[in-house]
């Protein structure tokens, strides 16, 4: 497994997609799991943009949760490299498909622990079923503790999961490529 990790727009998408061309060999052995939800216009321009910057080949998988329904995707089955883009949005995706009914505000600290914990789930879900075929993986990360503390709670439940969840694959991966400004920098 290896890590990508950066910042918002540092490049890390497309650094992702140049080490998985690096590493296959043939254009058919790359499945690329793509986390967004359209909801509104601007995701969808940017959704749009990553989908053209995609080799047609590539098989793209539309989804952030219930990995182990993977193992029935023929396209999955066939390839040797995942790339999953993006681990923080799909936290987010999680943190509002299974607590729509939650105050984010008002939230305790048990109930933010079951939602980290059902996350860190859906995450070794993907690294297990990768495993257990046998693929590259390569998932694409934000680094979240550079920016300020937000200000609302929210935000810093965020923050603390994402970055722990980053942790935890980090300490998983036999690679983790930072990338600032394009360029792109091992640290481990």
């Amino acid at each position: 497994m290896i890590l990508v990790i950066g910042g918002a727009r540092s490049g890390k998408s497309s650094y992702a997609e140049r080490r998985i061309k690096e590493l296959q060999t043939n254009a058919n052995d790359v499945v690329y799991i793509a986390t967004a939800i359209p909801f509104d216009g601007d995701m969808n321009e940017r959704i749009l943009r990553h989908q053209e910057d995609r080799p047609n080949e590539w098989h793209t998988v539309e989804r952030y949760k219930q990995f182990n329904q993977l193992k029935m995707n023929e396209a999955f089955l066939q390839s040797k490299y995942v790339i999953l883009d993006c681990m923080t949005v799909m936290i987010t995706n999680l943190m509002f498909d299974h607590y729509t009914d939650i105050d984010y505000e008002t939230i305790n600290n048990e109930q933010i622990n079951k939602l980290e914990i059902d996350i860190e789930n859906e995450v070794h879900q993907l690294v297990n079923v990768c495993d257990q075929q046998g693929k590259t993986l390569i998932v694409v990360s934000n680094e979240v503790g550079y920016g300020l503390v937000p200000s609302y709670r929210l935000g810093r439940i965020f923050r603390d999961i994402a970055g722990r969840i980053n942790q935890k694959i980090a300490s998983r991966a036999e690679e983790v490529i930072l990338v600032t400004a394009g360029i792109p920098l091992r640290i481990k």
